[in-house]
């Protein structure tokens, strides 16, 4: 027996007496007049309660002359069902956004063509209210009912989220199995969080088994730790979907028009950071954890680290100096000695456009000794890459502020935003070393013919002349050497001074982007 008020019961019965909860999109009757669908159209829109402002949640359902049946009089799958996806204005965290939801329950979340224009539609809305645009997603993919309808549905979303980039924050959130068509969606999103029962692919096990001969299973092939690990799709793992969610928005803005929330903090923004005096270790060639140099300059030391498994040398994350939220790029010495290759260049590239698009300053720590070498990535497009690390750093028009703590040398200094990058203020540790390359490269180069026991005293002579930070400073590369104690204090004061930044930037259709 089922429930006849269990909304998920897809023979429940809809009629005038309650209005149907089945293609539920943010908008309104003006709205619907406005995109040009007649007053006597099929289409029916029946006034929910309003959830935000003047805007509200409607009702629309589809009938056909026929009484639901197709051309041919047999009963088209799928009409009158209660749909897949529903949409809501309402708040999470301290911001309103534009919340949407796959219902797994409902055929397994698949997705039809109307609640593929169901997710559009709210994504143009978010955009259009200028608040972030939430979708909690688990789907099997296009419903096969549907037809190729199916597919057009969730390419009209797929449009939608693109019209929000760069306009609205876009969080995806999976909360089960996103497959086919609809896993694009994800890499759509400018975050995304993934809980421990999700995964997403584009071709499942079978397929690639048919095609490559390889036996794979789901979890390996598309699982939460494979995105965390392997393909960088998923930002933050945690089961507490909605609560991370939560955590991400409270340090962003809710459009592209608007500053990010500065919050009320007991950490003084004069307060010393005298542990960081000794987290470089006297050997040169030893490695220390980057996270307790962000640890230490971030207000209470909270900070949300962003794919925290993908591309370890290099460290992206979220936090806060004296209440306003800031981005954190830093090369991580104690994976791959904090080399730039493929995959951090994209990590580190995507993370600044990111920040450069919701306005959050970014604070940049340099300890690099430069891109890591090697054949295959070289073939894998290492040239084209790493362009795209200088070309997010040269466009971004947020504050920037750079702090070199030990090496930074060549090409990677360089694309670590660095002075001729156009960074606004570049500082430096007493130990740092800014140079082409390290003294014993160095040396190699400009004296081959001398035995290997002679070049010492060439070594220690380069090093004087050439890796000490007073020489990048006297050459106005370096605006100031400061004391790892006064890094924190130094950072908040420029970034208070630098808060009021505006840049004009070339009217144009869009950039090319680097190949």
């Amino acid at each position: 027996m089922r429930d006849p008020d269990d909304a998920s019961d897809p023979d429940r019965p809809v009629g005038p007496a309650e209005p149907a909860r089945g293609i539920v999109s943010v908008g309104g009757i003006a709205g619907e007049r406005s995109r040009g669908v007649p007053e006597n159209s099929p289409i029916f829109l029946t006034e929910g309660s309003s959830t935000f402002g003047t805007v509200t949640t409607t009702t629309r359902v589809e009938r056909s002359e026929d009484g639901g049946k197709g051309h041919d009089g047999n009963a088209d799958v799928g009409k009158g069902i209660v749909g897949a996806v529903t949409s809501v204005v309402g708040p999470i965290g301290g911001l309103n956004v534009v919340i949407c939801r796959s219902l797994a329950s409902m055929r397994r979340g698949a997705i039809t063509h109307a609640d593929g224009v169901r997710l559009a539609e709210a994504a143009d809305q978010a955009r259009e209210l200028g608040v972030p645009f939430v979708f909690f997603v688990a789907s099997s993919g296009a419903d096969v009912h549907d037809g190729v309808s199916a597919l057009h549905g969730w390419g009209r979303a797929a449009a939608a989220l693109s019209r929000c980039s760069g306009q609205v924050p876009v969080i995806a959130a999976a909360t089960g199995p996103v497959v086919s068509g609809p896993a694009l969606l994800l890499g759509l999103s400018d975050l995304v969080v993934m809980n421990s029962e999700a995964v997403a692919y584009v071709s499942g096990p079978q397929m690639v088994a048919a095609f490559t001969g390889i036996e794979i299973g789901v979890s390996q092939l598309g699982g939460t730790a494979t995105h965390a690990t392997s393909s960088g799709l998923c930002a933050v793992e945690s089961d507490d979907v909605e609560g991370a969610v939560a955590e991400l928005l409270d340090y962003l803005p809710s459009n592209t028009d608007e500053v990010p929330p500065t919050a009320t903090v007991s950490d003084s923004v004069l307060r010393p950071t005298p542990e960081l005096q000794t987290v470089i270790p006297d050997r040169k060639s030893a490695t220390y954890d980057v996270r307790d140099v962000i640890r230490s300059l971030s207000d209470e030391g909270e900070f949300r680290e962003l794919w925290p498994r993908w591309a370890g040398q290099i460290v992206c994350a979220l936090a806060r100096l004296g209440g306003m939220p800031i981005g954190f790029v830093a090369n991580q010495p104690r994976i791959l000695a904090g080399t730039l290759d493929i995959v951090a260049s994209q990590k580190a590239a995507r993370f600044v456009r990111f920040c450069d698009a919701f306005n959050v300053p970014i604070v940049t720590l340099v300890d690099t000794p430069g891109f890591l070498p090697g054949k295959d990535l070289e073939w894998r497009g290492m040239i084209r890459h790493g362009a795209e690390l200088a070309f997010a750093y040269a466009q971004a028009t947020v504050p920037r502020v750079c702090l070199i703590l030990r090496k930074a040398f060549g090409g990677a200094y360089i694309v670590m935003d660095s002075r001729g990058m156009g960074n606004d203020v570049c500082l430096a540790w007493p130990g740092a070393e800014v140079a082409v390359m390290g003294a014993t490269g160095a040396v190699q180069i400009l004296y081959r013919g001398l035995e290997p026991g002679a070049r010492l005293d060439h070594e220690l002579e380069y090093e004087d002349l050439y890796l000490s930070p007073w020489a990048a400073s006297e050459r106005g590369l370096v605006d100031q050497v400061i004391d790892p104690a006064d890094s924190r204090i130094t950072l908040c004061s420029i970034l208070r001074q630098l808060c009021t930044k505006r840049e004009f930037v070339v009217g144009r259709k869009h950039d090319a982007g680097p190949q």
